[in-house]
């Protein structure tokens, strides 16, 4: 049996904390509040394995558009995770980051935030990142914005912006692509998560709901990757070549 290829990055959209709320005849906010315990789980089990980059969403901008209730107890839920979690994940070397715009989050949870970051910031295992009021389009568009002055300025070429310049203004700037993006729920689509991070990631899409994710359904995910053949648009012919130059 080949070694299991353990990705260095895994990107997840947590789907289905309400479906599963709602097949229990609970209030959608106990499905997000039984969501926290699979990141803590799926948080140990990547440490464990030597995932080094972990990235979930949890709340999309597109998300401010659900009822006033939920978003109040979404924002409480919140905080009261940071305040738990911090200290397991300072005992477990994970390094805590955001991405997303913070500018539109009460001024507690950014402060909450904030304050676990900068807890974290000297931790050397996991990195795990947040998505918080986050969308590709917008993290996109902000790069465009930025980019698009410093040409204004005259400090950058036109000519010279490429692929390479853009990832300098996105948000996982310094972050590696994911190499596996996770979707629960079995809905098969990227809501707007990683466009541009994403565009050679592998996918998978298993039918459980996110508060039932459990330690199986991440190695499930992690061996179906292993066993995939990453062509970055070269042939299969090619990658065994560069196999045996190796």
């Amino acid at each position: 049996m080949s070694e299991i290829k353990i990705p260095k990055h895994i990107a997840i959209i947590m789907d289905g904390n309400g479906r599963w709320a709602k097949k229990l005849g609970l209030n959608r906010i106990f499905g997000h509040r039984n969501g926290v315990a699979a990141v803590r789980e799926t948080v140990e089990i990547c440490g464990e394995i030597g995932v080094k980059y972990l990235t979930l969403y949890a709340f999309s901008l597109e998300n401010w558009h659900r009822p006033e209730d939920e978003i109040k107890s979404l924002m409480s839920l919140l905080i009261e995770a940071i305040i738990k979690e911090t200290p397991d994940l300072n005992k477990n070397n994970v390094q805590l980051r955001t991405i997303g715009d913070l500018s539109s989050f009460p001024e507690n949870v950014t402060d909450k935030l904030n304050q676990a970051i900068k807890i974290t910031s000297k931790n050397s295992g996991l990195i795990l990142t947040l998505a918080l009021s986050y969308s590709s389009r917008w993290e996109i568009s902000e790069a465009v914005k930025t980019i698009a002055k410093k040409a204004l300025a005259g400090e950058i070429e036109p000519e010279s912006i490429n692929e390479n310049v853009i990832e300098q203004y996105l948000t996982t700037h310094g972050m590696p692509d994911p190499e596996l993006i996770i979707r629960t729920s079995g809905e098969q689509r990227l809501s707007n998560f990683l466009l541009w991070q994403g565009a050679y990631s592998e996918f998978y899409f298993p039918d459980v709901l996110w508060p039932d994710f459990k330690k199986k359904d991440l190695m499930k995910a992690v061996n179906e990757y292993s066993q995939r053949e990453r062509r970055f648009g070269k042939t299969g012919e090619q990658i065994e070549q560069e196999k045996k130059l190796i």
